[in-house]
C-alpha cells in the first residue's frame, strides 16, 4: 500500500470514528436540539444528494433534531458498523442492507421497531419486505428501498432479430443465437457472481441452504442442475464468455448500455446508469422482463434492498429522534421523491404514483417484483454467497469442475453454519 493511500485511509477512519457518536456521546447541549448520526450507504454520486436534500427538509420541519449525515461506502459499511456497535460508538441510524438486518439484530445492535413511530405506517409497506426485516418475530428495520433482479434487454436489438423476451433459460439460448446471427451482437452476457446465479437455483426449486431443515443444499441434484444451466450460458452462439477479471461488473454494464450485448441480468440500482448509455437515450428502449424460469417451471429472483434501522445502544432521546427521522424518510412523500430522483423502487404501494410509474425503468421493475423471493431470516444467509463467489468464478473460467467447485463451497459454507447438516 502506498503511503498516500494509507494516510487517506487513516484520515477516513478517524473521520468515521468521530461521526459515529450515537447515544449520549452526540455532543448535544442540554437545552439544544438532539443530534443524531445517520450512516447512509448509498452511491455517493447518484443517490446521496437526494438523501442529503431530504435531511434538510426533515431538519426544517423538526427544529429540535439535527441529523449528522455520513456517507459510508457500501462495501465497507457492514464491517465498520459491526466494529462501531461492538464498542458502543455506532451511528443512531443505519441504512442496512436487508441481509445485514437479522445478523445485527441477533447481536443486539438494532432496536425492535414494532409499535414505534418508525413503523407506524407498517400496513402500507409490501408485506414480504416487512417479513424480511424481522428476526425471531420482531421487526428491526423499516423498508427503505427494494430491488430484485430482472432480465434487462435492448428492445431494438430484440425486434431486429425478431425475438421476444425469453420465458426460460433454454429460450434465452435460442434467442441469443438468433440475435447474434441477425445483428452481429451477442445476445446475452452472464455474471459469475453468486448473487446473480441465485435465480438459477430458484428456477430449480432450491437454494443454497434449507433454513427450516437446517441443511446445506448447494450440492443437491437440483442445485447442480441449476449451476449447470448457469455454466452453460457462457459458451455457444451469441453467448458471451465468462469475464473473470476484477472489473467484470463494469465490463458487462458498459457493453449493455452501449448496445454491444442485447441482454443481461441486472437490478434497478442501475436504472440511472442505463439511461446514460447510448443504447438507451430513448428510455423506452429498455426492456425489463422476469428472469427466465428453470426446468421446474419457476422464475424467481432474490429480493434485495435496504432498511433503515435504529441503534439499540443509543439513549432514549436519540432513539426517539431516530424513530421520527426513519418515519419521515420512509414516508410516501419521501419515497416518491427518492424514486423520482434516484430511479429506485419504493417499498410502499402508495409511493407508486403516476409520476413515479412514468419512469419506464421503475414501472418495469415493479412489474417483476412478484417473482422476487425474500431471503430466509437466517443471520448468516448473505455470507453464504462469499464461498460461492470464490468457486463460481473458477468454474466459469474453466479452472475447476462444477462438482469440485460446489464441493469446496459446501465445505466453506459448513463452517459458516456449523449446526447445518450436509
Amino acid at each position: 500500500m502506498r503511503r498516500g493511500i494509507a494516510a487517506t485511509a487513516l484520515v477516513a477512519s478517524l473521520a468515521l470514528a468521530a461521526t459515529a457518536c450515537g447515544g449520549s456521546d452526540s455532543g448535544d447541549e442540554a437545552d439544544g436540539p438532539v443530534t443524531i448520526t445517520w450512516w447512509d450507504t448509498s452511491n455517493a454520486t447518484n443517490e446521496a444528494p437526494t438523501y442529503q436534500a431530504l435531511v434538510k427538509q426533515f431538519e426544517a420541519a423538526n427544529k429540535d433534531i439535527k441529523v449528522k449525515y455520513v456517507n459510508v461506502p457500501f462495501d465497507q459499511a457492514q464491517n465498520k458498523f459491526d466494529t462501531a456497535a461492538g464498542s458502543k460508538g455506532a451511528p443512531d441510524v443505519l441504512r442496512s442492507e436487508v441481509g445485514w438486518t437479522p445478523a445485527f439484530a441477533k447481536k443486539g445492535f438494532f432496536a425492535p421497531l414494532d409499535g414505534t413511530e418508525a413503523l407506524k405506517d407498517q400496513a402500507t409497506f409490501q408485506p414480504s419486505l416487512i417479513e424480511q426485516a424481522k428476526y425471531e418475530g420482531k421487526t428491526y428495520g423499516v423498508p427503505f428501498t427494494t430491488d430484485t433482479l430482472a432480465l434487462v434487454y435492448n428492445k431494438a436489438l430484440f425486434e431486429k432479430a425478431g425475438v421476444e423476451a425469453p420465458k426460460t433459460w433454454d429460450d434465452l439460448k435460442k434467442a441469443a443465437a438468433t440475435i447474434k446471427g441477425k445483428t452481429g451482437v451477442d445476445g446475452y452476457w452472464g455474471s459469475t457472481q453468486a448473487y446473480y446465479a441465485q435465480s438459477f437455483l430458484y428456477g430449480e426449486g432450491t437454494d443454497t441452504v434449507d433454513a427450516d431443515a437446517k441443511k446445506i443444499t448447494v450440492t443437491s441434484p437440483e442445485a447442480k442442475k441449476a449451476y449447470g444451466t448457469w455454466q452453460g450460458l457462457f459458451s455457444g452462439k451469441g453467448l458471451h464468455k465468462a469475464d473473470t477479471t476484477a472489473d467484470a461488473y463494469a465490463h458487462i454494464q458498459e457493453a449493455f448500455v452501449s448496445g454491444k450485448v442485447a441482454s443481461i441480468v441486472q437490478g434497478p440500482w442501475e436504472i440511472t446508469n442505463f439511461y446514460k448509455g447510448s443504447a438507451f437515450k430513448d428510455k423506452n428502449n429498455l426492456g425489463i422482463a422476469t428472469v427466465p424460469a428453470g426446468s421446474a417451471g419457476k422464475a424467481g429472483a432474490p429480493t434485495g434492498g435496504h432498511n433503515l434501522s435504529v441503534y439499540a445502544g443509543s439513549d432514549e432521546a436519540h432513539q426517539k429522534a431516530s424513530m421520527k427521522f426513519v418515519n419521515f424518510m420512509t414516508s410516501a412523500k419521501a419515497q416518491e421523491t427518492i424514486a423520482l430522483k434516484n430511479s429506485t423502487l419504493p417499498t410502499r404501494e402508495d409511493a407508486y404514483t403516476d409520476k413515479v410509474k412514468a419512469d419506464p425503468g421503475i414501472a418495469g421493475y415493479q412489474g417483476v417484483l412478484s417473482s422476487a423471493q425474500p431471503r430466509p431470516a437466517l443471520p448468516e444467509y448473505s455470507s453464504l454467497w462469499g464461498p460461492l463467489d470464490d468457486e463460481l468464478i473458477k468454474i466459469a473460467g474453466g479452472k475447476e469442475s462444477l462438482d469440485k467447485g460446489l464441493g469446496n463451497a459446501e465445505t466453506a459454507i459448513a463452517k459458516l453454519v456449523p449446526d447445518f447438516s450436509k
